[in-house]
């Protein structure tokens, strides 16, 4: 059974603030099912994202899957773009940033 976005993007936030990250949603999608990207700042001015693999988004658990979009950090600038291109194509897109130095939230 696959968890709706909103439940797993609540808990996903809920995760950071327990690990003692940031994480804030900067785009709210579609309760049900609606694709999530995730920011990764690693608060030096670079930042990963990451998004559902081509194909199916889970996997045979329901957990969800997530791979980098870009191969290396990028700016602001190309993250804030990438995920507003995705918005135009799919409104129903959820986005969260989460702040981590070191890797990428758990995630990937």
């Amino acid at each position: 059974m696959r968890l709706k976005s909103a439940i797993w993007v609540s808990a996903l936030l809920r995760r950071c603030q327990v690990e003692g990250k940031f994480g804030m949603l900067l785009r709210k999608g579609a309760e049900e099912a609606g694709a999530v990207y995730v920011v990764i700042n690693h608060l030096d001015g670079s930042y990963d994202l990451l998004g559902p693999p081509p194909g199916t988004s889970h996997d045979d658990d329901g957990n969800r899957l997530f791979e980098k979009i870009f191969k290396s950090p990028m700016r602001w600038a190309d993250v804030s773009e990438k995920i507003n291109k995705e918005a135009g194509f799919d409104s129903d897109i959820w986005a969260v940033e989460i702040e981590d130095r070191n890797g990428l939230a758990g995630l990937s």
